[in-house]
């Protein structure tokens, strides 16, 4: 079972919480029904995310990486979530993994090159990958960055397509470059897809979103970027891959890592009988059910058996945005004013359903806490209790009787 990696360009934010909870709970559900469960994460360490922090804070992006990457390694547990293993994406397995799985595609006849014009601002001095230029969205028009619509559709965009660029660093209107990338034939994999998706297990929020891109046309994806932060594409000294190619290879190679540790076997899920399981925001559906299985279909790994993605995520009534201050730092706002990490897992796991929004307010999460966990379940054991010292002395011995034991067991067994 894997979660969603983290960008590790700042702490852990409530948000985050919205798949890793809900995950654990999971993991911890299947262990107690006898399951062997291998739970994966790590940290998502390249990409412009981390390079625009990195020049923000006018530090090196590698840093930036070890900075945040160690606050999720001590954060985690904090909050009860305890993975296998908690790698990252710029462990030298992941750069193995990702050159190997790229060189396959390509010998598979599912990787070609390209030239291909892209924005480049004279003033800075560089081409505008993602997150280095904001512009208009084509297909809905409202404000996006270069690789995402992420205030409109919340569609992928491709290098190039963004209307009305302008560099993110400096406001300058970029001029267009010639410059060579790679791609890979996501056009190939459409009837993979199209016989895939309706089979993989899951949320029908992951399989609709994917098969409704897979009927509006798939195009081939560029997975390099001008960049010198990333995995370096061997032959290619201008290009590193693609973070949304090395980031999901992350699952991979931290498999690798704990197998290295434990003696365990990551083949066995990743190439033999094992079940996988991805645990999504809503955010990152496109990615794991169209370009993440096309990858792993097309160099001999196996696919995911379901993905789970969860609702999204608000503050206050506002759309979650660290950007406009709609946001809770776990640790800063919560663990360090010494409230219980238990309590805000309660209310993220049964304050709605995994699918819906969840809207964190304060008044709402004390109102719950107090009523359901201090009120109703305190009150429980404090009456139990007082009832048994009054009366006994003790908590009483004694032995079930085998009715009621059999009304139990037949609870557990419809649970299970």
């Amino acid at each position: 079972m894997t979660c969603g990696l983290p960008y590790v360009n700042g702490p852990c934010h409530i948000a985050h919480l919205r798949t890793y909870v809900p995950a654990d709970i999971f993991v911890r559900y299947l262990r107690k029904m006898g399951q062997e469960v291998v739970f994966i994460s790590g940290s998502d360490t390249h990409g412009t995310p981390i390079t625009v922090k990195a020049e923000e804070e006018g530090v090196s992006p590698a840093e930036v990486m070890e900075k945040y990457h160690q606050h999720f390694v001590e954060f985690f547990p904090k909050i009860g979530i305890n993975f296998s293993n908690y790698g990252s994406t710029d462990h030298p397995f992941n750069h193995a993994r990702t050159v190997q799985i790229m060189e396959a595609l390509r010998e598979n006849g599912y990787i070609y090159a390209k030239e291909i014009k892209l924005p480049y601002c004279p003033n800075c001095d560089r081409f505008l990958p993602d997150r280095y230029q904001r512009g208009i969205c084509p297909h809905c028009g409202s404000s996006a960055r270069g690789d995402e619509c992420d205030q409109g559709c919340g569609r992928y965009l491709e290098p190039g397509e963004l209307m009305d660029p302008r560099c993110s660093i400096c406001g300058t209107k970029p001029v267009m470059r010639e410059t060579r990338h790679l791609f890979l034939k996501l056009t190939a994999f459409e009837d993979f897809l199209r016989e895939y998706l309706p089979a993989m297990d899951g949320t029908e929020i992951a399989r609709n979103y994917a098969l409704k891109w897979v009927e509006s046309g798939l195009k081939d994806w560029n997975i390099t970027r001008n960049l010198d932060w990333g995995v370096k594409v061997p032959g290619e000294e201008e290009l590193v891959y693609y973070v949304w190619v090395d980031a999901p290879i992350g699952y991979i190679a931290s498999t690798e890592e704990w197998a290295e540790r434990t003696g365990g076997d990551w083949e066995y899920y990743w190439k033999g009988p094992g079940h996988l399981i991805h645990f999504i925001g809503p955010g990152i559906i496109y990615h794991h059910c169209l370009f993440w299985p096309s990858m792993l279909h097309g160099a001999g790994y196996s696919v995911a058996d379901a993905v789970i993605a969860s609702g999204t995520m608000k503050v206050e009534g506002h759309v979650f945005s660290k950007s406009r201050g709609y946001v809770i730092w776990v640790e800063e706002d919560y663990l360090d004013k010494g409230l219980d990490p238990d309590a805000l897992r309660y209310y993220i796991a049964s304050y709605t359903g995994h699918t819906r929004d969840l809207d964190f307010n304060w008044a709402t999460y004390g109102e719950k806490v107090n009523k359901e966990l201090v009120g109703t379940l305190g009150n429980f054991l404090y009456r139990a209790l007082l009832f048994a010292q009054r009366n006994y002395g003790e908590i009483p011995g004694g032995t079930v009787e085998q009715e009621v034991k059999e009304e139990v067991e037949k609870a557990i067994e419809s649970i299970r």
